[in-house]
């Protein structure tokens, strides 16, 4: 157990390092900049009085909801920015959430890091069956709330290898390659002459040929960016970039609104052998990502059922295969040790050398429960139990830090 003079660091050999203590005072001992990666399951506000032991409490409110969810974002706010002075410039953060409060973790994050810095708001289908107690809809799903700290600078690639449909690409060239065709100009409105004034320029394409460049030549005609109701477009790539790979473009005849025109499209290239990629859907589903009944069976396997409701490790792992193999990632509300089980598990299938920060607090588990029963005094304890027993079984070695 490392002493208070260790107490913020993570050694490059470790995968994993658990800061038992409350995750506002470990926070700001973070250095600013030093995390890639934050994926965290804050406590939720599940409709009954919202007991999160926490001095930011604000009781003042006479409506019982209106209290429960200013407690809530009181208690979230501070972490939260807390959370975006550690990660880097090209970092996001990814907090799971479901309907209680997930509007108002949407306006807060939008105030702590910023409404232009929103990724996704994703659904995760973690209960297929959906839960049967209760009134109302059998409700099978939460959400992920994704945001980067920088956009421009953001380091995820939100796509994936593993959901690459050969259908989706019904061209064959001669070579026996499959493409697709996707138009050249940018169909994002948001980008426009305006916005991006060096995309805006003449192309000179051929629509017998097919053949395009930047320059005119025999039979050519002259083109520029349009969207489809004749507002000048831009291109999607740069004069460079056509000079550089115009066999990948294509000028052909299609019909729009005003009839037939000649425009300029690019041939994307099947590739089947682990480069290509496909943007990844906003809604996850559990066979995907694994379910709340796949995250019980893997924490009952290395240390007992000793917690409710944990996140599956698939979830975590699709959020790290976004980003590079050599990430920081911190969990503040590191709960049952999902998310450093995830690094684990990702470093054991890539050769990866990820780092998990996990953060959580002494408190007591409850009276008469399995984790009590089976020797886990505190929350701290389920962690520290499974992320060992993941250290045991994967490697990767745990450091724990104990605040005093």
């Amino acid at each position: 157990m490392a002493d208070e003079s260790t107490y913020d660091a993570t050694p490059a050999a470790v995968w994993n390092t658990l800061h038992v203590g409350d995750n506002l005072d470990v926070l700001p001992r973070l250095a600013p900049g030093s995390v890639d990666v934050v994926y965290t399951d804050p406590p939720y506000n599940t409709g009954n009085e919202f007991a999160y032991v926490d001095r930011f409490r604000d009781g003042s409110q006479a409506d019982p909801y209106a209290r429960r969810h200013a407690a809530w974002t009181a208690m979230m706010r501070p972490r939260l920015e807390a959370v975006r002075e550690a990660l880097a410039a090209h970092g996001a953060v990814f907090v799971s959430i479901d309907d209680n409060e997930v509007a108002h973790l949407r306006l807060l994050m939008d105030e702590v890091f910023g409404e232009a810095n929103f990724l996704a708001q994703v659904v995760v289908n973690l209960n297929p069956k959906g839960r049967q107690l209760g009134r109302g809809f059998a409700t099978s799903h939460e959400y992920v709330l994704a945001y980067a700290r920088h956009l421009p600078a953001c380091a995820v690639d939100a796509s994936t290898t593993e959901s690459v449909d050969e259908a989706d690409f019904p061209q064959t060239a001669p070579d026996g390659r499959r493409f697709r065709y996707l138009p050249l100009r940018n169909t994002n409105k948001k980008f426009n002459p305006l916005t991006a004034p060096t995309l805006h320029y003449p192309l000179h394409g051929d629509p017998v040929s097919g053949r395009v460049a930047t320059t005119a030549f025999e039979g050519s005609v002259e083109l520029t960016p349009v969207f489809g109701d004749g507002r000048p477009a831009v291109w999607r790539w740069s004069r460079p970039r056509v000079d550089e790979r115009p066999d990948d473009l294509a000028c052909r005849v299609i019909r729009g609104r005003h009839g037939e025109r000649a425009d300029i499209f690019q041939r994307d290239w099947l590739v089947r052998e682990g480069g290509r990629r496909k943007k990844l859907r906003t809604i996850w589903l559990s066979e995907e990502i694994g379910s709340t009944d796949t995250a019980v069976a893997e924490l009952k396997a290395l240390v007992g059922h000793v917690f409710e409701s944990p996140k599956p490790t698939g979830l975590v792992r699709r959020i790290l295969a976004t980003l590079p193999d050599d990430v920081v990632v911190l969990d503040p509300f590191a709960g049952s040790g999902t998310t450093g089980h995830a690094v684990a598990l990702a470093n054991a299938a890539d050769g990866g050398s990820r780092r998990c920060i996990s953060i959580n607090s002494a408190e007591p588990t409850r009276e008469g429960s399995n984790a009590q029963l089976a020797g886990l005094a505190t929350v701290a304890d389920i962690t520290r139990a499974r992320l060992a027993a993941v250290a045991e079984q994967l490697g990767g070695g745990l450091q724990v830090v104990q605040r005093t």
